[in-house]
């Protein structure tokens, strides 16, 4: 069967409303639990290693964190190929509800093999959330800003870090819960979260070009003319024209066959790119922050209550890189601003790191640098899911998500808090300024290959930066 649309178009000309606001809220929070997981785990790290808590190891801890990411790959798999099949609105509903289910149960762990259990099963939620969610935030927003949305979407990860932080000073101050209480307390208020966003959620349409390729048009029609409804009462003024149409031949889900073909041959050169983003964006950010705790308590001698407060100034500078930074992916360009901004914080890292192993850095010195560093590293980052989100056909894009999720953080992401873990272990400054060295090194590669390969795919509609499979 044959379709002719303009129903992608007609998204992509729509002015921007309260609907779009919704849809930001309700699918971007994905990235502010995943924050707030990572920096509780980050601001408690040294709580989890006293005997009245539960006797972790630093390198415990660094494979709690693996573990976490581990599931995120296994989940990203397993839950993209099923939004590919099944829509986007069925699976983040679906994923939402399995992190909920595993942060509740990490508070009530005995030890670190239930711990890391728990974490492992939160991790498979969240990977499962990145494949569905920044699939359909693309389908949705206009072509236009689709940039700039994806980045601040991506960035709140650190709105969720902040809150972690924040909390954790709370909930781990004596006066409260204390420590004993405070890290279960933390994990369980993430679950009331889940459920807060799970009514919002309730509310999100399925994605009209994911209806469209499936052969139901009519569902798709009927969201699209309700949310122009919507526009037009808003704005109170005629929207604009439509222009352009896409043909949709329905057919069955790509084959593994079919998507290896894509990615291995025809968009190579984009594969190419995706993956090193992927990779040096997951062991740069992984590396730093799931030790980020052991290294203020170590080396510069912070209070365990206190890792919070140090986390907030670093979260913000994160926040801000995406907002102020995003608008330039839309006007400047994809390629000059992934490379800039992964070439610049691999730079940053590198002085920052030689600051550390000289101990000019002192606690507050050693945050601002991080600081300054993922300002610009939180684009990048940012940058990479916004680049697998829109580089490859309607008909696979969850699973490219998922694959490209799935290797680089597999590789980058596994890897690096073990890693990191039995190099501070070790208590010489050298020996962790290897692990930044490699991830400096890292993304000043990437940076290259996105320079060379990168796709200009500013202010285009997704069909014309990567034709759908069944398009004709």
């Amino acid at each position: 069967m044959v379709l002719q649309s303009d129903i992608p178009a007609r998204l992509d000309r729509l002015p921007w409303s309260r609907w779009h606001w919704r849809i930001v809220l309700a699918l971007g929070v994905a990235w502010v639990l995943d924050g707030l997981e990572v920096t509780i785990v980050g601001s408690i790290g040294s709580v989890l290693e006293r005997s009245d808590t539960l006797g972790l190891s630093a390198s415990d801890i660094g494979w709690a964190g693996s573990l976490y990411v581990g599931g995120a790959v296994l989940g990203a798999l397993v839950f993209g190929r099923m939004a590919d099949r099944l829509g986007r609105k069925r699976l983040f509903m679906l994923t939402l509800a399995v992190y909920m289910g595993a942060t509740v149960a990490t508070a009530f762990s005995t030890g670190f093999t239930s711990f890391a259990i728990f974490r492992f099963l939160t991790g498979v939620g969240i990977g499962g959330e990145y494949a569905a969610i920044n699939s359909a935030i693309d389908e949705l927003i206009p072509a236009r800003v689709r940039g700039r949305v994806s980045l601040a979407i991506n960035g709140s990860f650190w709105i969720g870090a902040a809150l972690g932080a924040l909390l954790s000073l709370a909930l781990l101050d004596e006066r409260v819960l204390g420590p004993q209480l405070g890290w279960r307390a933390g994990f369980l208020l993430g679950g009331v979260l889940a459920v807060a966003i799970l009514l919002v959620r309730r509310h999100v349409p399925e994605s009209p070009r994911w209806l469209i390729a499936h052969g139901r048009a009519d569902e798709a029609e009927r969201i699209v003319a309700q949310i122009e409804h919507e526009a037009r009462a808003e704005h109170g003024v005629p929207l604009d024209e439509a222009q352009g149409h896409v043909r949709f031949t329905r057919r069955h889900a790509p084959t593994l066959s079919e998507v290896s073909h894509v990615l291995l041959r025809r968009y190579r050169a984009r594969s190419a790119v995706v993956l090193a983003l992927m990779i040096s964006q997951a062991f740069f950010y992984n590396a730093i922050f799931f030790t980020y705790a052991l290294v203020l308590t170590r080396f510069h001698g912070v209070d365990d209550a206190e890792v919070g407060l140090y986390i907030v100034p670093f979260a913000v500078g994160n926040v801000l890189g995406p907002l102020l930074l995003g608008p330039l992916f839309d006007r400047v360009g994809r390629r000059v601003m992934i490379a800039a901004t992964y070439g610049l914080s691999g730079v940053a890292l590198a002085l920052t790191g030689w600051g550390f192993v000289a101990g000019v850095l002192n606690a507050t010195t050693q945050t601002l640098a991080w600081s300054a560093v993922f300002f610009l590293a939180s684009a990048a980052a940012s940058s990479a899911y916004l680049t697998v989100s829109e580089v490859f056909p309607l008909e696979m894009r969850a699973l490219a998500i998922s694959i490209f999720y799935a290797v680089g953080t597999g590789i980058g992401g596994f890897a690096a808090p073990a890693l990191f873990g039995a190099l501070i272990e070790t208590g010489d400054r050298s020996n962790v300024f290897i692990g930044y060295a490699i991830g400096a090194v890292l993304v000043v590669v990437a940076a290259a290959i996105a320079w060379r390969w990168a796709v200009n795919a500013e202010r285009k509609p997704l069909e014309h930066v990567a034709p759908p499979l069944g398009s004709s």
